[in-house]
Parts: structure tokens; sequence; C-alpha cells
């Protein structure tokens, strides 16, 4: 009984990898005729837009403010270390240790500007570009229902595609015209 059992599922195992083997490919081949796979490269669609090259020119001209003045914050600490340094022979030892004192703590908040700064532009630019992608997002699967695609995949992660399915300019253009 049991070697009877052990034949039947041995047979039925052979009858579905051949089943696999023959229908398999059919499907497959099936899938591929009703398909329709588009390509987008997000990085570039969201950097085209409109939207984004007005807010990063924004972006752009207060990150050029703010660099002169940390070069102004920077300037002052470099002249304060230079003054240092030509009256350290002449001064007082209580009166240099104050002004080394000074330096240090004027050095240490420049430098916690200067990294407060980077790390609010940095914040700044991540969020406005979050908030263009996640309208992306919305566009590119609104061309996908319209245009019938099956899926749309980020270019990046493609070894090969035809370019004819790169929807990335259409992307940026139905962006710009939903977006005013």
């Amino acid at each position: 009984m049991r070697l009877t059992t052990l034949r039947r599922f041995r047979t039925s195992g052979l009858l579905l990898i051949l089943g696999f083997f023959v229908c398999g490919p059919l499907t497959v081949s099936s899938f591929a005729a009703e398909s329709r796979i588009g390509f987008v490269d997000i990085q570039k669609a969201v950097s085209s837009t409109k939207e984004w090259k007005s807010g990063f020119n924004k972006f752009k001209l207060e990150f050029t403010k703010e660099k002169k003045r940390i070069k102004i914050r920077e300037q002052k600490v470099k002249k304060m270390l230079g003054e240092l340094s030509k009256q350290s022979f002449v001064l007082d030892p209580e009166l240099k240790r104050k002004k080394e004192e000074e330096l240090r703590k004027e050095k240490i908040d420049f430098e916690r500007y200067v990294q407060d700064q980077n790390t609010e532009f940095g914040k700044r630019e991540k969020e406005m570009t979050q908030a263009i992608l996640r309208k992306m997002m919305v566009v590119i699967k609104k061309i996908g229902k319209e245009k019938k695609y099956t899926m749309i995949l980020e270019q990046k992660v493609v070894l090969y595609h035809d370019r004819g399915n790169d929807l990335t300019k259409i992307a940026t253009l139905t962006y710009d015209r939903v977006n005013k």
C-alpha cells in the first residue's frame, strides 16, 4: 500500500512538472503579448519640472546669501585669531586667557552655525523634492492608466529597455500642465 501511494505521488509530481514545462511558456508569452511596460527616470522627471526649477533657483539664491554670511563670520574668527597671535607675546597672561576663551567660543559658535545651516538647507531641499515627488507619482499613475500600461518602472533598476517606452519627458510635461 505504501509503495503504491509513493508511486502515485511520483507520477503526479512528474505530470505536474511536465505540465509546467508545457504550459508555463504559453502563460508567460500570453502575458508578454498583453503587457505594456513603461520606464521613467524619476530624478530627471522631478528636476525637469518648472516647479522644481523655480524652487531650486530660490533655494540657490538663499544658499548664496547664507554663504556670504558664513564667509563674514569666518573672517571675523580669522581676524580674532590673527589679533591674538600678534598680541600673544605682549598680553598679560590673564587677558590672553580671556581672549583665547572668547576665540574658542566664537569658533565653536561659528562651527555650530555652519553645521546647523547645512542641516537646515539639506532638510529644506529634501522637503521640496519630496513634495514634488509625491505629486509626480500621481501623474505617473495617471499616465499609466490613460495609456494602458501594465507597469511603469524606474529606469535605474532596469539593465536595458527600449527608449520608445521612456515616459520621463511625458511625465514632466504632464506634471507642469497639471501643477501650474
